[in-house]
Parts: structure tokens; C-alpha cells; sequence
């Protein structure tokens, strides 16, 4: 068991370093946007994985007991980082993995323009590949969609039959 200045200094830097991993998951969501799907499938991935972290360091430091001060140094960690530092780094960072990514697609485009020349049409396919790929992947996102949505009707349509086969059993037995 660590002394409690420890325990303190390590649940305020726990406190930290969870509100940094979100600001990463908010930087990826401004970077790359998403459905609102994908949005509470990553926050449900990112607490099952802070709630394991903080588990762990309450049961390697604190021998598994709750200690107030810990939350409040957690909380005090995360608020400070929250306000000190989280909205320039995301701003900032977001912006330039955007810039960064808008500077590689153009060069990867400067860089094709030639095999449009050379190859005709195959070239300018290969120019105007990156286009083609998007639209192609927003059809195969909406068929999944689609079949999730049929999926989720299907098995709510299965669900209410059972639940209204529970209310009323058919009973095998005739009266007479």
C-alpha cells in the first residue's frame, strides 16, 4: 500500500490522463465524423476501459478500499486539465491532423495527375479513385444500415411476440 500523498498525486494524474484519452476520442471524431452510433459504441469502449483503470489503481494502491480523496483528486485532475488544457489541445491538434490530411490528399493527387496523361481513362480513373471510393463506401454504409435497421425491427417484432406469449399461454389442457 503506497502512502496516501502517493495515492492522491497518482488518482490526480489518473484524472488527467482519463480526460486526455477522451480529448483524443473527440480530436479522431472532429477528424473523422461519424453516426451517433459509432459515437456511443467508442464512449461505452472508452468508460468500460477508464472504469477497468481506475478499478486496477484502487485495488493495487488502495487495497480495493473507496477513498474520498482519490475521487476528489480524480475529479480535481480532470477538471483542471479540462480547463487548463483541453480546448486549445483539441482545437489545435484537430486542426492540424485536418490541415495534415488536406495536404497529403493533395499531394497524392499532384502525384497522380501524370498517370492521367499517360493512361487516358485508366489514369484518370486512378486520379479520381479517391471519389469513387467514398461514394462506394457510403452505399456499402448505408446497405449495412439498412440491414442493421431490418435486423433491429426483426428483433423487436421477436421480442414482443414472446413477451405477449408470456402474458398469454396457450394452454394445452381443454376444459370441460
Amino acid at each position: 500500500m503506497v502512502s496516501e500523498k502517493e495515492f492522491l498525486l497518482h488518482s490526480l494524474l489518473m484524472g488527467i490522463f482519463i480526460t486526455y484519452v477522451y480529448d483524443l476520442l473527440r480530436i479522431f471524431r472532429r477528424v473523422i465524423p461519424h453516426s451517433s452510433f459509432f459515437v456511443s459504441l467508442e464512449d461505452l469502449i472508452f468508460w468500460i476501459y477508464c472504469g477497468s483503470e481506475v478499478f486496477l489503481m484502487m485495488y493495487h494502491e488502495g487495497d480495493g478500499t473507496l477513498r474520498w480523496f482519490a475521487v476528489i483528486g480524480a475529479l480535481a485532475g480532470m477538471v483542471s486539465y479540462k480547463k487548463l488544457v483541453s480546448p486549445l489541445f483539441v482545437k489545435y491538434m484537430s486542426l492540424f491532423i485536418n490541415k495534415l490530411l488536406y495536404i497529403i490528399g493533395r499531394v497524392l493527387r499532384w502525384l497522380c495527375r501524370p498517370f492521367g496523361f499517360l493512361f487516358g481513362a485508366a489514369g484518370h480513373t486512378v486520379y479520381r479513385a479517391g471519389g469513387r471510393v467514398g461514394r462506394l463506401l457510403r452505399r456499402m454504409k448505408r446497405a449495412v444500415k439498412n440491414r442493421f435497421r431490418l435486423f433491429i425491427k426483426v428483433l423487436k417484432m421477436n421480442v414482443k411476440k414472446v413477451r405477449d406469449e408470456e402474458k398469454h399461454p396457450v394452454s394445452s389442457e381443454r376444459m370441460p
